[in-house]
This record gives C-alpha cells, structure tokens and sequence, in this order.
C-alpha cells in the first residue's frame, strides 16, 4: 500500500524498499500473516506519535471510579448514623461507589441480623441516590455492601421543573386575610 492509502499490488520486498527509500519513508509490515504480507508505505515516527495522543486523550477521557469506604458498628448511635449516612450521601453526589462496612466484636457475632437491618435501613434512606451494587454478605467478622450512585440523565431533571402541570405555590389555598 502506498502512502495515501492506495494499492500498489504485489511487489517484492526490494523493489517496495526501494519505493519507500524514494520518497523518505519506512516500509512497515501490517499483516504479516497474510500470504502475501501486506506491507504499507509511511512515515513510522509521526504514526507512533499520533497513536500515542490518541491514547493520551482516550486515558483523559476515560473516568475513573473511586470506591470510599465507610464503617460502622452495629450498636451505632442515632447521630453517628446520621453522620456516616451524610459522608456516605457526599461521596455518591461526588461519583464515587461506596462500601459500607459493619464490624462485629465478640458475642456480636451472634446478632449478624442487627447488621444486616442496619445495612437494609441505610439502603432504605439512600433509595433516590444509590442503587445496591453488590448486596450485603458476612465476610470473616464484617457484613460488607456495596452501593453505586444512580445514573441521571440531566435533560430529564429540566423537564420535570417546566412541565406545565407544575401546581405553583400557594394556588391551592384558602386566601387567610381577615
């Protein structure tokens, strides 16, 4: 193959290095498996570097996925919970998956329910901002989960605040002057 991308046809290796040689460029083997091999005319050096900034660019592009953990007790205290669940809802809203884990220590080991309603309640409040990704399943002396942010779609989110069936504030009550 020329080094436009046409074909030349078959030649032998000389006559192909020889054509290559004329017109400053490398003769590079693409299909050696083939019978013949394909060989192409072009420049190696500027080839090498443009694969390497596609590749660059495709590895900016690319997101990588983060997974936060979090750990609890099953004795956890009302406001403690609170507290883990914020940090918990924080790093979903960031895009991170996180894994809840629930410690047991001693006779605790008995109650494994006491855990797993724990991790049931948590996937309760986070309904609207995770979806379970891995379900909760006793490792050693941890129940382990793990739970992934729901994919929005954005163009969604602005129609649901313009849609005209929207009730504006206050339309539906009594006037309370007087």
């Amino acid at each position: 193959m020329g080094s436009d991308g046409s074909q030349i046809g078959i030649v032998t290796i000389g006559d192909a290095m020889q054509r290559a040689q004329d017109l400053d460029l490398d003769l590079v083997e693409v299909a050696p498996q083939a019978n013949p091999p394909v060989c192409r005319i072009m420049d190696y050096g500027k080839f090498k570097y443009e694969r390497d900034v596609r590749q660059k660019e495709a590895r900016k592009r690319q997101t990588r996925v983060e997974v936060k953990e979090m750990k609890m007790r099953p004795k956890i205290d009302p406001h403690d919970y609170a507290t883990k669940k914020g940090h918990i809802v924080r790093f979903l809203n960031q895009g991170a998956r996180v894994k809840v884990t629930i410690m047991f220590r001693g006779r605790e080991m008995a109650h494994t329910e006491l855990g797993r309603k724990l991790l049931d309640r948590l996937t309760e409040d986070l309904q609207e901002l995770a979806t379970v990704e891995t379900f909760p399943k006793l490792d050693g002396r941890n129940m382990v989960m793990v739970v992934a942010p729901v994919k929005r779609h954005p163009e969604k989110d602005h129609h649901e605040e313009d849609s005209p069936q929207a009730e504006p504030v206050g339309a539906g009550e009594p006037d309370r002057e007087g």
